[in-house]
């Protein structure tokens, strides 16, 4: 096929997708394409600046195939997944990358080329969800190449990157004999491998692609041609990235200030004003586990070891409860302010979730708790009212709650 030919084999994918699924293309749109050296891009690639491509491999694709490769290349962009990795290892995180994004695409509709990975498990997971699942040794292998990071950028250990999948065999018959030499020579001039990204550019460029997310989302949107699944995942995204413990800990903080007191001095001070003086008060926090089987028993010791980092800084009472369907009946578990702060014992999932209970018994207290922070997925049925005392649910997924305060833990 004539480099011509596939040009337009690229530009007719892209506008198809433009018309069916508007905000694939849109965001499709926001890559140039540009024809890669077949000496380091063996099927597509992308450096979050251009879409590269082998043009050996996009004419063995057909016109459905080449509309997924394309859209999976502008997703990763526009997933900031070029920001995200953070310690993580790449190849690790190359797969789980692809693995979150490969469910969206099919679901949508489009074909995926052969040797696109995909595990039905994975549906509706983030990279960051689905990184922990990858093992050390995977042997399976990305279909493009994410060429924002480097090697040298990896694990010390020399085969975290094994190398790209070969293209597939040609389907047309007429090029199965063509000399090797010829395809080379047909292929040659291609771009070099691109730089990897600086720390300022994958700053810019993440926020870029963030205004692009969200402006394909918009025009798609009204255009009613954005998939639920797609629609969530913008609105996931879409949201203040601050790290969970932060916001814990800046919203417990904020509960705990210490206020002034204008208490009238002993006469004995001899000065008759009335200064301010600090005056602490004791916090009283209730801590809720779901443990309905959502929750896994090292998640909830990382959650109990932080409230403790935090309680360690203010005077606050923990007084513990869980519940699934029903509250644990050897509960509540009370913790002063000089205690540590543990699981009393191990926690066994089961059965559904109901959040009503829990409202309940709190608000039987003695004392109404200052806070309240509920661990769960928010997968149960909540009071149908608001409760009179500030809750903060630390939710793990991406159901939505319906009063008070969330705080996204993955």
């Amino acid at each position: 096929m004539e480099r011509l030919d596939i040009e337009t084999k690229l530009a007719a994918a892209r506008t198809r997708l433009i018309v069916d699924k508007p905000f694939l293309g849109a965001l499709v749109l926001r890559l140039p394409l540009v024809m890669a050296d077949p000496a380091w891009c063996q099927t597509t690639a992308t450096d979050a600046r251009q879409f590269y491509y082998n043009p050996d491999y996009i004419q063995q694709l057909t016109l459905a195939e080449t509309q997924f490769i394309l859209a999976h290349e502008a997703l990763h962009c526009a997933l900031s997944h070029f920001a995200r990795r953070e310690h993580r290892i790449k190849h690790r995180w190359d797969l789980a990358c692809d693995y979150a994004i490969n469910p969206l695409l099919i679901n949508d509709g489009l074909t995926a080329p052969p040797g696109t990975l995909y595990e039905k498990t994975y549906d509706g997971m983030t990279a960051e969800e689905i990184y922990p699942y990858i093992k050390d040794n995977e042997n399976d292998q990305t279909l493009d190449l994410h060429v924002y990071d480097r090697p040298e950028e990896q694990s010390s250990k020399p085969n975290d990157r094994p190398p790209p999948p070969p293209p597939p065999e040609p389907k047309n018959p007429s090029t199965a004999g063509q000399n090797p030499q010829s395809q080379a020579d047909d292929s040659s001039g291609g771009a070099p491998q691109p730089p990897p990204l600086d720390h300022d550019e994958r700053e810019n460029l993440s926020v870029q692609w963030q205004q692009r997310l969200a402006g394909a989302a918009q025009q798609a949107q009204q255009a009613g041609k954005l998939s639920g699944d797609l629609a969530r995942l913008v609105d996931f995204l879409l949201q203040p990235k601050l790290p969970w413990r932060m916001l814990l800990a800046r919203y417990m903080s904020v509960m705990a200030r210490d206020d002034y007191s204008y208490t009238r001095p002993s006469s004995r001070r001899g000065d008759p004003a009335v200064f301010p003086s600090m005056r602490s008060s004791q916090l009283e926090v209730v801590v809720v586990i779901d443990t309905s089987g959502s929750i896994a028993a090292m998640e909830m010791q990382e959650f109990i070891t932080e409230i403790d980092a935090i309680k360690g800084q203010m005077r606050a009472r923990i007084i513990l409860h869980a519940c699934d369907a029903v509250l644990a009946a050897d509960g509540p578990w009370s913790y002063e302010p000089w205690e540590e702060f543990s699981l009393p014992r191990d926690f066994k999932g089961g059965g559904g979730t109901d959040f009503r209970p829990v409202f309940h018994w709190a608000a039987g207290l003695d004392r109404a708790p200052d806070l309240l922070i509920y661990f769960t997925d928010a997968q149960g049925q909540f009071p149908a009212t608001a409760a009179y005392f500030p809750v903060l649910w630390l939710v793990k997924g991406k159901t939505p709650v319906p009063w008070g305060q969330r705080i996204q833990l993955n």
